[in-house]
């Protein structure tokens, strides 16, 4: 197949690593959960980004995302 990307089923014991829940599959190139895939801050964007707060701040937990390696070309 050319041109297009192979990707395998994550496992679901793998850890998203903006979060650290259990990964859903990859989203914009990079292995996260669902509550990862998403994003606006109202405080300074600096809220923590981890499994309990993760719900709390999609635009800090965007920018982990973008820490981490996902693509932005893929939104």
């Amino acid at each position: 197949m050319v041109g297009s990307e192979v990707t395998t089923r994550p496992r679901l014991e793998e850890q998203c690593p903006v979060c650290g829940d259990r990964v859903s599959g990859y989203h914009y190139g990079l292995l996260t959960c669902e509550s990862c895939k998403s994003y606006q801050c109202a405080a300074s964007s600096n809220c923590p980004v981890d499994k309990a707060g993760r719900k709390r701040c999609p635009r800090c937990r965007f920018a982990k995302c973008l820490q981490q390696g996902m693509k932005i070309e893929g939104i």
